[in-house]
């Protein structure tokens, strides 16, 4: 092998380098007979390019060439030779040469291929994933998996030349509640006890505050056992980053930094300095969401006033109830009643309990869905709303004004969708401030963390927490990229006494409190200063920025929709002895 090692890899040949004795290494991409004259497109990570073979002058070559299947890993040596100029493929980097090749050295054979090698593989998912070793040489998952070795390599530098310290935290930690399950290990030595691994750093990044680490990073691996998604995975990768002696308007503009900085990098692509900010309320009453896609303008509109003086009693009853009614409007489209009732099944998943409807036609008049009850204020809304001859409008009222806000606006990211109107191109970043810190649970008839226990509360409403925590408003923010949550983070508590109030109203006592976040709670007894962060997740820029919807296409050995690796069939039974060296009985399931 050491007289075939390559010297050049596929992708670097250029008119520049003609003459030149190269070895190339890599795999048949595809193969071509033309009688007398052999053509091999070989490829490795770098490119293809285009070996010639005389197989009439060398019969040797020619029954080494007949061997040859797609995939099978060769060597080859020869000369670097212009095309001719009508042979030039202007579509590949090196088309302007070919390698006249006069040694070839077969490395290793390949299998019938499960599926083709090709530039974007369309294969079942599953077999994909078993075969992911073959799914990763296809063209557009060589390309991801650089844009993400690219991305994580400008995180670093960005955060590096501004003052960050990349630390390590444990991956075995203390199991805490933060929202999903943990994924537990088993201790061998202290038989009974488990490891956690973590949902997040969140606990030592603290920790690191107070230990005067005042700018820290780490591109950190991250776990919870939730169910798996197009965008979520059980094993993820997240930028974590926290900040001593900030406030939100520091945590942000030094994402906004990082976020410019590998855009241009990567993507030589230029981003606004400042992105839009939106209230959680804001956003929630003009998109009915709070990750809003903004690539495209379909704001929700209040269409309460029109609700007053109309006869649909329906509608009436909701505002009576002190809900709310809302409107889309959709510009110049040609639904059928099949498309329109599919558009109300998915607000029913919503919990919405219908959808109302009706097309605006010429001379300002409207026609068909619920368009009777509107007949006497028909001109006003037309008028108020902008509307034009080919134009929808889709109305949703609830009781629970929230729910008629969400479900028309889950429509609205389908229409965005469905539409076309979501430019993979464009990248639209929003932050939306201002979050409730609390929620109430109404299975457990208790408040909870919104998002989390450790974020500090505005200070207009500490006096109040107790007595109203409904109306709390968190130090919390979230970065929105495409309809895509793609950062949270938070100012925290660096108290004590603060921290043990937000424990109180979320029915956590002293003694669970103590058990559980209390190595924590102790650090903040010795100066912990003023901190704040946020954790962009990596998997998911990059998901977004290779204009796919699936985290599975830009990690290379990611699990399925069950969590489950078919390739190594992960997870998997163990050994007995194993069991027992960890004490552990497997309860039979009986259903």
């Amino acid at each position: 092998m050491e007289a075939m090692k390559r010297t050049v890899d596929c992708g670097s040949l250029r008119k520049c380098n003609e003459g030149q004795n190269v070895i190339l290494n890599g795999w048949v991409h595809r193969k071509r007979n033309h009688g007398g004259i052999f053509f091999i497109n070989l490829r490795d990570r770098y490119g293809i390019t285009q070996v010639t073979i005389d197989t009439e002058k060398d019969s040797e070559l020619a029954a080494l060439c007949d061997e040859l299947r797609n995939e099978y890993c060769i060597a080859v040596q020869g000369m670097v030779s212009l095309r001719p100029g009508d042979m030039v493929n202007p579509s590949m980097e090196t088309g302007e040469i070919e390698v006249m090749a006069f040694k070839l050295v077969i490395l290793n054979k390949s299998d019938v291929l499960p599926f083709q090698i090709e530039e974007e593989n369309r294969a079942n998912e599953d077999l994909r994933l078993k075969y992911r070793y073959l799914d990763l040489r296809c063209d557009a998952m060589q390309k991801r998996i650089k844009l993400r070795s690219k991305t994580a390599f400008a995180v670093r530098e960005y955060m590096t030349d501004n003052g960050f310290l990349e630390i390590e935290t444990p991956t075995f930690i203390k199991s805490t509640p933060e929202g999903a399950r943990d994924y537990l290990v088993p201790s061998r030595l202290h038989q009974g006890k488990f490891y956690a691994l973590p949902q997040s750093p969140q606990l030592y990044k603290q920790i690191l505050m107070v230990a005067g680490f005042d700018k820290y990073f780490q591109i950190a691996r991250c776990y919870r056992d939730e169910d798996s998604r197009g965008d979520r995975q059980p094993e993820f990768t997240q930028i974590d980053i926290e900040m001593s002696f900030v406030q939100r308007d520091d945590v942000l503009g030094m994402t906004e930094g990082l976020m410019n900085y590998v855009f241009k990098k990567v993507m030589n692509i230029e981003l606004p300095q400042k992105f839009r900010r939106l209230s959680w309320e804001e956003a929630m009453e003009t998109y009915g969401s709070d990750k809003p896609d903004l690539r495209f303008d379909m704001p929700l509109l209040k269409f309460d006033q029109y609700v007053e003086k109309s006869s649909f009693q329906a509608f009436k009853d909701a505002l009576f109830s002190g809900g709310g009614v809302k409107a889309l409007l959709v510009k110049n489209v040609s639904f059928t009643r099949k498309q329109i009732d599919e558009l109300e099944a998915h607000a029913k998943i919503y919990k919405a309990k219908g959808m109302a409807w009706m097309k605006v036609t010429e001379n300002s008049r409207i026609e068909g869905g619920a368009s009777k009850f509107f007949a006497d204020n028909a001109a006003d809304i037309i008028n108020d709303l902008g509307a034009q001859n080919g134009d929808l409008v889709l109305m949703i009222a609830d009781a629970n004004r929230n729910i008629a806000n969400i479900a028309l606006g889950a429509v609205r990211s389908k229409l965005g969708k469905d539409l076309g109107l979501c430019d993979n191109s464009k990248f639209e970043f929003v932050w939306i401030v201002d979050f409730p810190m609390f929620e109430y649970n109404e299975d457990e008839k208790k408040w909870q963390a919104a998002h989390h226990l450790f974020t500090w509360p505005q200070e207009k409403y500490h006096s109040t927490m107790e007595s109203d925590p409904g109306s709390v408003k968190g130090d919390l923010y979230d970065l929105v990229l495409n309809g895509y949550e793609l950062a949270s983070g938070s100012i925290r508590i660096h108290d004590s006494a603060m921290q043990n109030r937000i424990f109180n109203i979320a029915g956590i006592d002293s003694q669970q409190a103590q058990k559980k976040f209390g190595f924590l709670t102790e650090a903040f007894k010795y100066g912990a200063p003023p901190h704040g962060g946020i954790a962009p997740g990596l998997d998911r820029l990059v998901m977004i920025m290779a204009g796919v919807t699936s985290l599975k296409d830009v990690i290379a050995f990611p699990k399925n929709s069950f969590a489950v690796s078919p390739m190594d069939d992960s997870p998997s039974e163990v050994d007995c002895k194993q069991l027992e060296e960890l004490g552990i009985i497997i309860k039979e399931n009986k259903n």
